[in-house]
């Protein structure tokens, strides 16, 4: 049974009630989470699973099952060493409290969303992202010339203009159809459910994604370039960081 991913449709929700549905050497399953599984460049959330007796079993990663039976959405919850007894406690069957590391995951969503605003910042192909909770990077194909100021500058504006985020989906015979709107060229598209989720930054940007994002441009606060470097001969990487 596929894990319920409760953090597509509200990225906003820290803690959820589940039960737990696999306990084996990958780690925990549940049968619904808001832990969101890394993927897509997006690092996994961290946080705790809250057992009946009141113990906190910390998880310090998530990750995406890869059970022969999995979907998409199949999470593993992988526990921090050092928590032994607190394991031997967890059965199959069991209720647990999932609470994520809202800090943690909130930057996540601040510095996801600030690469989609990046795509339009810079018209070019994305081929590479990593979005943690210190920074994100994007690698840009181009051989032309980057500027530090006109990169926050442009940024800073999208942010300023306080636009909606909202999520959508198209099937995956339309997102066929629209090659157009997949911006990255390293990260495959959620597709493979009949569905595939778009991000739509309103008036900004449309593209495939199954991250967490902010609810508004606003929220993405103060960023500024750490870097600009040339990756390769026709690609420019750029790193974020939060002012």
């Amino acid at each position: 049974m596929a894990t319920e991913a409760l953090f597509r449709s509200d990225a906003y929700l820290q803690e959820c009630m589940a039960i737990v549905t696999r306990i084996d050497e990958t780690g925990i399953g549940l049968d619904r989470t808001v832990f969101y599984p890394h993927g897509g460049g997006q690092a996994g959330d961290a946080g705790w699973l809250v057992l009946p007796d009141g113990a906190r079993l910390a998880i310090a990663d998530t990750r995406k099952s890869k059970h022969p039976e999995a979907t998409p959405d199949d999470a593993v919850h992988l526990p921090a060493p050092g928590q032994e007894a607190q394991l031997e406690t967890l059965v199959v069957g069991m209720p647990v409290a999932a609470q994520i590391d809202w800090t943690r995951r909130y930057r996540h969503m601040r510095f996801h969303t600030a690469s989609h605003l990046m795509c339009a910042v810079l018209p070019y192909p994305v081929d590479g992202c990593s979005i943690t909770a210190d920074y994100a990077r994007l690698d840009f194909v181009t051989n032309e010339p980057i500027a530090r100021e006109t990169v926050e500058a442009g940024l800073a504006a999208l942010v300023a203009g306080a636009h909606p985020v909202t999520i959508d989906s198209i099937s995956d015979e339309e997102l066929a159809a629209r090659p157009e709107l997949v911006r990255t060229m390293s990260v495959k598209p959620p597709s493979g459910l009949g569905r595939v989720r778009l991000v739509h930054v309103e008036g900004v940007d449309l593209q495939p994604c199954g991250g967490t994002h902010v609810a508004n441009t606003r929220e993405v606060g103060a960023m500024r370039v750490a870097k600009i470097e040339k990756k390769t001969a026709r690609t420019r990487r750029i790193v974020l960081e939060l002012v």
